[in-house]
């Protein structure tokens, strides 16, 4: 088994951020902060649903976390904060903050 993974709904996962990606950016500018839940975990950082928009996917890639962190589990409920907004892939960027439960 892998230690990587992607949501058993993946495909639509996709569909759903690209259908809602200008609603997504309106409601989730610059330096927002956010809670979510890991849904996927990969080698480069894990994928969030936001709470506050279900259909925005967010990404919280490795390079942007501090070097001693580690990635959080699948489940695990986190925080943080809009980095940005990428349009080739309707992927909002965050950065991670802790969990969910030490805010």
């Amino acid at each position: 088994m892998s230690e990587y993974s992607w949501p058993d709904d993946g495909p639509l996962v996709g569909a759903r951020a690209q259908a809602a990606w200008a609603a997504t950016c309106r409601a989730l500018p610059l330096g927002t902060q956010i809670t979510g839940e890991v849904i996927g975990h990969q080698p480069f950082g894990v994928f969030l649903r936001i709470d506050a928009v279900p259909d925005a996917l967010g990404l919280a890639e490795i390079i942007s976390m501090p070097r001693e962190a580690a990635l959080p589990q699948l489940g695990e409920r986190v925080g943080g904060e809009v980095l940005g907004h990428a349009d080739h892939n309707c992927q909002v960027r965050i950065r991670l903050d802790g969990s969910e439960e030490g805010m």
